[in-house]
């Protein structure tokens, strides 16, 4: 299955998730979002952006919990979300996935404050929250929002940014 068949369900989700959560109208940002499981560097607690308070939140009565990675360089690129979530294996413990834009870098900006949830019991808990992307050509950076739908049951997560 080629990227463009795995981004159309997820897209629906985001602009679903982004209408209901009135964040319709936003620019869309040309590059393409990767989810993949966590157990690198970006997935290390000590690259947890502080102040933590500020850079962890949950969601599903404390199931599902978003932490904003700083990695420091490249320094456009940087931050990554990492997302614990169910289901949980058999000693307890939640699957770990990471969010990361094109070619697997970062995010030039991430705010969780103005995160918004929905949830959808057919596809999951859709979290949408600001981002901005260093602009491939140079000029600058592209503003969006990185919409994230978690399933629960299944423990498979989408992402897209609009």
């Amino acid at each position: 299955m080629g990227w463009s068949e795995r981004l159309a369900p997820a897209l629906r989700a985001a602009l679903a998730g982004m209408a209901l959560a009135g964040l319709a109208g936003v620019a869309a940002v040309a590059d393409p979002v990767t989810v993949t499981p966590c157990g690198d560097y970006r997935s290390d607690v000590r690259n947890v952006a502080e102040p933590w308070e500020a850079n962890t939140r949950t969601f599903a009565r404390g199931e599902i919990r978003l932490v904003v990675i700083d990695t420091v360089e490249p320094a456009a690129a940087a931050l990554y979300l990492l997302i614990l979530h169910p289901p949980r294996d058999e000693l307890g413990s939640p699957m770990c996935s990471v969010v990361t834009s094109a070619e697997g870098l970062g995010f030039a900006d991430m705010g969780l404050g103005p995160a918004k949830a929905i949830y959808d019991p057919a596809r999951g808990l859709t979290v949408s929250l600001p981002v901005s992307q260093a602009d491939p050509m140079g000029a600058g950076f592209d503003e969006g929002w990185l919409s994230v739908t978690i399933n629960q049951a299944t423990g498979v997560v989408t992402a897209v940014v609009q």
